[in-house]
């Protein structure tokens, strides 16, 4: 625990705070950690971790880090690790549902998945499919596997979720929970400089409140919502 600090004014000099949760809008933040000169915050409201600004990537440096991914989607491995997220949100459509996979990625193996189980796809990437008439429609489910941590202003992306979703539809969100902090300094998800945004379960509960979203948690690292018509 030597690493969490939460009294230094080197954080409020050097740090960069930020001035509102980018998650749920509080601006009771306090300082978290400071590992190897890098800044930590926290939110005392909706308890998500916050990278400093500073030390996030530019769009050109995070675009050429995503393409040393190799995800492929005909690899049973890695269409393994999306079904985490696929099973969950498949058990809560109606047949020929339209759905939208924001965040896919190059190669969209959720998609994948989700369309052979007789489901309307479309797909945005602000990378690899930034195709904009993907958020000009309405849908059923929104699936986001492993990119709600790249998201430099969650709150704008899930106003966007709640504008793109029908009343009772259903959004799922995978990516990896943050627990345990004496493990958060030797984390891998931590280690991965795309990775910005650290949610805990907590957070998800937050964030289910203020979008008038039902949170279910069917698995480790996966929360599902169902929108429950307009945001309170």
């Amino acid at each position: 625990m030597d690493q969490i600090v939460l009294t230094d004014d080197d954080f409020y000099k050097h740090g960069s705070p930020p001035k509102t949760c980018f998650v749920c809008g509080s601006k009771e933040l306090q300082p978290f950690m400071k590992i190897d000169c890098k800044y930590y915050w926290t939110c005392v409201v909706c308890k998500v971790r916050i990278l400093s600004q500073q030390h996030w990537l530019s769009s050109d440096e995070e675009f050429k880090y995503y393409q040393t991914h190799r995800n492929i989607s005909s690899d049973p491995g890695y269409q393994k690790f999306v079904s985490q997220l696929a099973n969950p949100i498949l058990n809560k459509l109606t047949s020929n549902s339209r759905g939208l996979d924001f965040g896919s990625g190059p190669d969209p193996a959720l998609s994948v998945i989700l369309k052979q189980n007789g489901h309307q796809m479309n797909l945005y990437d602000p990378f690899f499919f930034p195709c904009k008439k993907s958020l000009k429609q309405t849908y059923d489910f929104i699936v986001c596997s492993e990119a709600a941590e790249h998201f430099h202003e969650p709150a704008i992306e899930f106003q966007k979720f709640d504008r793109l979703l029908v009343d009772n539809g259903w959004i799922g969100i995978m990516t990896n929970f943050q627990t345990e902090d004496t493990q958060f300094k030797n984390w891998h998800y931590r280690r991965d400089p795309t990775h910005v945004i650290f949610y805990r379960q907590e957070t998800f509960k937050v964030i289910g409140k203020r979008w008038n979203w039902e949170p279910y948690f069917p698995s480790k690292n996966v929360v599902l919502f169902q929108k429950n018509g307009k945001a309170a």
